[in-house]
């Protein structure tokens, strides 16, 4: 298999782990030293923070879905980057039926067991119309 089909492999992993809401298996798909800028405060994350992650999974009543649209892949060495947009849906607690897209870029490295990602960036949008409200409501 080449790095690159390795490296979608992953994140077909991990698209399925969020989707299953294992924490374990998500934090498999990561290198010991993560780095995350997620969509949720803080501005940025160090290690896997797995407690986080099944509180946050605990909050969506139904399998989350994420889908990858347009990712690109660049590999390097040891070293390698993908960026694209994700599309996120689920049924959350209280709140029903949510969906938005958003723009991800990860950072993966080659270790011992295969590629894993060390950096994970997510965002989203905003209007510049002076209310700082979040763009969820585009679409590609």
């Amino acid at each position: 298999m080449s790095d690159e089909a390795a490296i979608r492999a992953l994140t077909e992993r991990l698209a399925k782990a969020i989707h299953d809401k294992d924490a374990e298996a998500v934090i498999a798909c990561q290198t010991d030293d993560l780095v995350t800028y997620s969509l949720a405060p803080p501005l940025a994350n160090r290690g896997h923070g797995g407690e986080d992650l099944k509180a946050w999974f605990a909050t969506w009543e139904s399998p989350i879905t994420i889908t990858y649209r347009d990712l690109e892949v660049f590999v390097s060495g040891d070293l390698a980057f993908a960026h694209g947009l994700a599309a996120m849906a689920g049924d959350k607690s209280g709140e029903g039926s949510v969906g938005l897209w958003f723009r991800e870029t990860l950072g993966f490295r080659k270790t011992a067991d295969g590629w894993k990602v060390s950096h994970q960036h997510q965002s989203t949008p905003f209007y510049m119309d002076g209310s700082l409200k979040a763009a969820v409501d585009l679409q590609p």
